[in-house]
C-alpha cells in the first residue's frame, strides 16, 4: 500500500529566509523540496505567493528573477487565496493578516504549517488538523521520524 505524502505547509518567512540564506533549516526545507522526493508534499498559499512578491518589490527588486526561477524550482502545489467568507470563519483565531495563511493550510489538508512566526501562530487558538512547527524543529524533531517511517515501509 503506497502511503500519502507528508504536505508541508510553507509560510511566506520560510520561503523567504529559505531563498536568502545558503544555510539554515529554511534552505533545507526548500532544498529537499526542490528534489521532488515521493513523501514530502510542499505547498503554500497563493496569499503567501503574492506576500512575497510584494515584498520583493518593495525592498529588494532585483531578486525577483532569481526568484521566480528557485520557486518553479520547488514544485510547490499553491492554493488559490481564500474566500472572504473562509477567512470570517477563522477571524480572530490569530493576527488578520495570518487568518489567510491559515485557511490556505486547512485547504491544503496540510500535515504541518512551517512558519518562523512564533509570535502569531504561537497564541493560536483552535484544534487544527495539522501541527505548527518552526523549521528548525520540523527538520531536527520531525523529518528524522518522517524518514523512519519511509524505512520501516521499505
Amino acid at each position: 500500500m503506497t502511503k500519502r505524502a507528508v504536505r508541508v505547509f510553507l509560510d511566506s518567512n520560510v520561503i523567504l529566509s529559505g531563498l536568502f540564506s545558503d544555510r539554515g533549516a529554511p534552505r533545507i526545507i526548500l532544498d529537499i523540496l526542490s528534489l521532488n522526493l515521493s513523501f514530502i508534499t510542499g505547498i503554500t498559499g497563493r496569499y503567501n505567493i503574492m506576500e512575497i512578491e510584494r515584498n520583493l518589490r518593495a525592498k529588494l527588486p532585483e531578486a525577483i528573477p532569481v526568484y521566480k526561477e528557485y520557486i518553479a524550482k520547488l514544485n510547490l502545489h499553491i492554493i488559490p487565496v481564500p474566500e472572504m467568507d473562509e477567512v470570517k470563519k477563522y477571524s480572530g483565531a490569530t493576527s488578520a493578516k495570518d487568518v489567510p495563511v491559515l485557511v490556505s493550510a486547512i485547504k491544503g489538508k496540510a500535515d504541518y504549517l512551517i512558519t518562523g512566526d512564533k509570535k502569531d501562530f504561537g497564541k493560536l487558538k483552535g484544534d487544527y488538523p495539522f501541527i505548527i512547527t518552526g523549521p528548525s524543529d520540523f527538520i531536527e524533531k520531525i523529518l528524522p521520524g518522517i524518514l523512519g517511517q519511509l524505512k520501516k515501509n521499505d
